[in-house]
């Protein structure tokens, strides 16, 4: 299956870490599909995405959202396990 197929899963973990984290759902799917790949530990692979941001956040005002999550790739799925986010 090709990994544009396969459907994305969302621990609880990592819905949590993406709202407290200043991101979406949608954000974290597009850097997956779109992104950047590269080895993370344990196995697992991360995605990087930059995304205009024009925005305050956490009081200060940021151009560049990075939007990072760290999936597990499965044979069928691709799980998600965390997301960070860097403000630029």
């Amino acid at each position: 299956m090709s990994e544009q197929a396969k459907p994305i899963i969302f621990t609880h973990h990592a819905r949590g870490r993406y709202a407290q984290r200043g991101t979406t759902e949608a954000d974290a799917t597009a850097a997956i599909r779109t992104g950047n790949r590269e080895p993370a530990q344990r196995g697992l692979w991360l995605y990087r995405l930059n995304l205009e941001y024009q925005r305050e956040w956490d009081g200060v005002r940021y151009a560049v959202q990075q939007v990072a999550p760290v999936v597990d790739e499965e044979e069928h799925r691709i799980v998600v396990v965390t997301v960070y986010t860097y403000y630029f």
